[in-house]
């Protein structure tokens, strides 16, 4: 195993980033912060990666921020203030650069998510859990409100549920992740790999332009009344149809062929 906090690989169009940190659950302390983003930042200017899989090693995906960290931040002379500040801006930041990156996002979760771990699958595009993984916005279990997890959260669950988690700490399996839309699929411990890579495989089979517009306007609407939703994806499928690998798959499909697609 390698000392790097998150491992990289390309294997079929597909892009692993493997949180390596297992003692601590693969915690985002400040080291993990750092790594994650500068690995995301690669897969999305990787050419040879057209969908992001995320996942951790060891017992767990992610426990959310590194605690004993936090707490040694508390020494300084603002009481940590700064360092906290800091430290959830740099989340956030991270958090963000998900939904923008160009490339589908694929959370692979075991063991448990919690508090910001549970805000990384929640930030993710689409999400594969294996049974039995844990779920929760824990942080209220030791008088610290998960508000920026809160954000992702909210954004996922109907707002009834994603608040009765919040302020409950109690966790959710896997069947209830899904039915509430946490994530998108179930598998075995054994069968999580090859589940998640199946999803990554099929999308990362789609025309890599397409997809990128599709992500981006999928998101940029969600904010927009529906007028000027309707506008903006009008204009985001005139980009697309404009593609001349686009042309190639309408043709392809109304030659009953395959399409030869140059991307």
């Amino acid at each position: 195993m390698s000392d790097d906090l998150v491992l990289y690989d390309v294997t079929e169009q597909v892009a692993v980033l493997t949180m390596n940190s297992p003692s601590n659950l693969n915690a985002l302390s400040d080291a993990m912060l750092a790594a994650l983003s500068g690995a995301l930042a690669r897969a999305g200017a990787d050419d040879a990666a057209k969908v992001v899989v995320l996942r951790g090693v060891g017992k767990a995906f992610c426990a959310g921020h590194d605690l004993k960290e936090m707490q040694a931040a508390r020494q300084a002379a603002d009481g940590g203030a700064a360092s906290f500040a800091d430290l959830f801006n740099r989340c956030s930041a991270l958090m963000q650069a998900i939904p923008a990156l160009p490339k589908p996002v694929i959370a692979q979760v075991h063991g448990i998510a919690t508090a910001a771990g549970c805000q990384l699958v929640a930030s993710c595009d689409l999400a594969v859990a294996a049974e039995g993984t844990r779920f929760g916005v824990n942080g209220v279990n030791i008088g610290l409100f998960c508000s920026t997890p809160m954000v992702a959260l909210s954004r996922n669950l109907p707002r009834k549920h994603a608040f009765e988690m919040l302020t409950t700490g109690a966790f959710i399996d896997p069947p209830r992740a899904r039915e509430l839309g946490l994530i998108n699929r179930i598998a075995s411990e054994e069968a999580l790999e090859a589940e998640t890579m199946a999803l990554a495989s099929t999308i990362a089979a789609k025309l890599g332009p397409a997809v990128r517009i599709g992500k981006g306007a999928f998101y940029e609407q969600l904010e927009m009344n529906l007028a000027d939703a309707y506008a903006f994806t009008g204009a985001a499928m005139v980009e697309n149809m404009l593609l001349e690998d686009t042309d190639e798959g309408i043709q392809a499909f109304i030659e009953k062929r395959k399409p030869a697609w140059a991307g």
